[in-house]
């Protein structure tokens, strides 16, 4: 009997912690597994015959939630029979048999270099009748290579890289993930082509440090050439990447940027401190006056462009001043949005040996003070759009209220979320997830756009074709098999964002 055989029928569901890179990462285990004859569990169903748990080690206390997550699930497996339970990602390659030993009903363990083997280890576990635990040293196949149950219809992730070459005292992802690996160019271009013929209009370029693409042929300038090359792609309209690191940006990926027209003005780019002494802590190989200088060749080149952050609060030794500074910078470079992290220990990291460990009504202070002047800052940018005629790309579970107040959402060119109002009367074609409207923007929130009068103009696209077909294909599924409703949307973070920056890709 096949592995195909036996999973005939059987259900999965995928619970994703953590950065962008596991997000990608369950899509390849969910093809995996659909490839191996699994279908997803519906959506609310009470269960599922495998339970796959994407882990991730940077999160505050993920052991603790892992754990407690994998005891709620011992009466389910207890009252069905033949259920399996797999724990793969970050917290697997850390912990290994540790896993096993604190929660024996576990089935299997992987790591974050053997993804392509969780069907096979499934099986094994299956005919044994006992845990297999299968962790390696060093990526096996590189993730984009394996099969892959995409998330949206119009957007996709495309990974460029993966590992981390840097050795920042926070962040325990380089161990896990190992040193930096790149795909050929010829490699991503070859699936960006691919999502293109399916309909998708929209990727973005993924690494742990995106813009270091080519360290390992020594082409400083090869993250620039690929992002030409991307947006050279014919039916490609936008083009994002996430995330870059302040060491390793260059002047050519800025004239990339804003000489390609369908690479988007829009840049994450994490500070962590705008202290020179906590960046020289946190082994950030930048200060303060390097990141500002690249904000400014940034919005020189591309006024519009929409910048976002990652800031750790309260890193060991942080003093009143460093984070003065933090603040100084928030100020100059007038982010449109910023994640804010309070630092907390992760074991295995040299920060947690640091002395100085900040008390935490010290940094919840400090963070609630980060927090609100960013909040302020946003809203002042966000204003600044009103009266701006943008084309969003609709988008399906982006707006929580949208049934409520008779809208719709998606997403502006620089990443803006924006809320549009119906039209008066229905087009004679619905607005589908994936086409185009063209917006005036009338109210700017500090989290969102509003354009409360209806669309100037609505253009169907091929990835509103392609979410169209998929809602087609997923009502022909019989009950029982269902896939369930694909998430639309501009490829989203992790239900579990990760508590810093800098081990979320950056």
């Amino acid at each position: 009997m096949t592995a195909q055989d036996t999973a005939l029928q059987r259900s999965y569901e995928i619970r994703t912690y953590g950065c962008q890179m596991n997000v990608h990462d369950s899509e390849r285990l969910a093809g995996l597994l659909e490839d191996a004859g699994y279908v997803r569990a519906p959506e609310g169903a009470d269960g599922a015959d495998v339970v796959v748990f994407n882990t991730c080690a940077v999160r505050e206390n993920a052991d603790n939630r892992l754990y407690g997550n994998l005891g709620q699930l011992v009466p389910k497996k207890d009252a069905r029979p033949g259920m399996q339970i797999a724990v793969g990602g970050c917290l697997a390659q850390k912990d290994r048999d540790t896993i096993v030993k604190r929660a024996p009903w576990v089935d299997v363990v992987f790591g974050t270099h053997n993804i392509g083997q969780l069907p096979v280890l499934l099986e094994r576990a299956r005919i044994a009748d006992e845990a297999q635990v299968e962790i390696v040293e060093s990526l096996e196949t590189f993730p984009s290579t394996l099969p892959s149950r995409r998330e949206s219809a119009y957007a996709a992730w495309v990974a460029i890289s993966v590992g981390c070459n840097n050795t920042c005292t926070f962040c325990i992802v380089p161990a896990l993930r190992g040193k930096e690996k790149d795909r050929r160019p010829g490699d991503v271009l070859a699936e960006v082509e691919a999502l293109v013929a399916e309909g998708v209009v929209e990727v973005t370029l993924l690494g742990q440090n995106v813009n270091a693409y080519g360290s390992d042929i020594g082409d400083r300038e090869a993250f620039g050439k690929l992002l030409r090359a991307t947006g050279a792609v014919e039916g490609l309209e936008r083009v994002r990447f996430t995330s870059p690191h302040p060491r390793d940006f260059t002047d050519d990926v800025i004239a990339a940027m804003a000489e390609t027209p369908n690479v988007m003005h829009q840049l994450h780019m994490p500070l962590q401190s705008g202290s020179d002494r906590v960046l020289k802590a946190m082994r950030r190989s930048y200060r303060q006056d390097r990141y500002l200088g690249i904000i400014e060749k940034v919005r020189a080149a591309m006024p519009d462009a929409a910048i976002t952050t990652d800031i750790i609060v309260g890193f060991p030794g942080e003093t009143e001043e460093d984070f003065e500074k933090t603040l100084e910078v928030v100020r100059r470079a007038r982010f449109a949005q910023a994640f804010t992290f309070q630092y907390s220990k992760r074991p295995g990291t040299p920060a947690a040996e640091m002395d100085g460990q900040i008390p935490k009504a010290v940094v919840q202070q400090r963070y609630e003070r980060l927090v609100a002047l960013q909040d302020e800052i946003s809203w002042e940018e966000n204003k600044k759009q009103v009266g701006r005629t943008v084309e969003v790309l609709v988008a399906e579970g982006e707006g929580r209220k949208d049934d409520a107040t008779r809208r719709l959402s998606g997403r502006a060119p620089d990443n803006r979320l924006v809320h549009f109002a119906r039209p008066d009367q229905e087009p004679e074609q619905e607005i589908r997830p994936g086409d185009m409207v063209t917006v005036e923007i009338t109210y700017g929130a500090p989290h969102h756009l509003l354009a409360e009068r209806p669309p100037l103009a609505v253009r169907r696209t091929r990835a509103g074709d392609a979410w169209e077909r998929r809602q087609g294909a997923a009502a022909a599924k019989p009950a029982g098999v269902m896939l369930g409703l694909p998430t639309i949307g501009a490829p989203a973070p992790a239900p579990e964002q990760a508590a810093t920056g800098g081990c979320a890709l950056g």
